[in-house]
């Protein structure tokens, strides 16, 4: 009689095991750094970055791999890093949107604002409802307003706060936009939301009071 246990183990076990090991420590990472345990944070993306580096150089590499490193070396400002990472996991798994968006950022961060808008449009269009939708508008109403497209800028902001409303930064930056072009009123209405949920929040409150005054 044959004995089916181990095939029937696996298929059990395997499931549990479906996010990387690298994926988990840098989200321990990114929870540590949250609560200002910097240090902390770093050892844990520098031992992703290990991981990483260490199964791609096996020829094990998954697209979790090519992930977790470009999201560990984007906590640790490596862009450069981030850019040339990137390129080489989107070679072999050209639909992992968690790259192209983690990429845009880098590029952001580089100064080469065309190609993160072409990635974070890429990633937009490709995942609609992705978890970094809203960063990504967010990313491109930066990019809009350094650039002095206010009105740009102020429908990129739109988006990502409708998606994620609760960022005072965010509704800041709306002021800034719409005082910019000089939507006095609505300025006012959106350093007054930052404030609601920033209530230290000095810039938005003297943004406030500038639109007011005129």
């Amino acid at each position: 009689m044959k004995i089916f246990f181990p095939v029937l183990f696996l298929m059990l076990v395997l499931p549990l095991y479906s996010q990387s090991r690298a994926i988990e420590i840098f989200q321990i990472g990114r929870d540590l750094e949250g609560r200002g345990l910097i240090q902390e944070a770093e050892s844990h993306y520098n031992e992703v970055v290990r991981i990483c580096r260490d199964e791609i150089s096996r020829n094990l590499a998954t697209r979790d791999t090519y992930t977790a490193l470009t999201w560990a070396l984007q906590r640790q400002g490596n862009f450069g890093e981030v850019i040339s990472w990137g390129a080489q996991g989107l070679r072999l798994f050209a639909n992992e949107y968690r790259i192209v968006q983690t990429m845009g950022e880098a590029y952001f961060y580089l100064n080469d604002f065309d190609n993160s808008l072409r990635f974070m449009q890429r990633y937009v269009n490709s995942v609609p409802t992705g978890d970094r939708v809203s960063v990504a508008y967010f990313f491109k109403g930066e990019i809009y307003r350094l650039e002095r497209k206010f009105y740009l800028a102020e429908m990129a902001y739109s988006t990502a706060i409708r998606l994620q409303p609760a960022i005072a930064l965010w509704w800041f930056r709306m002021g800034q936009v719409r005082e910019s072009f000089g939507e006095g009123l609505l300025a006012a209405e959106a350093y007054g939301q930052a404030l609601r949920l920033n209530p230290n929040y000095q810039l938005a409150a003297d943004g406030l009071a500038r639109v007011r005054s005129q």
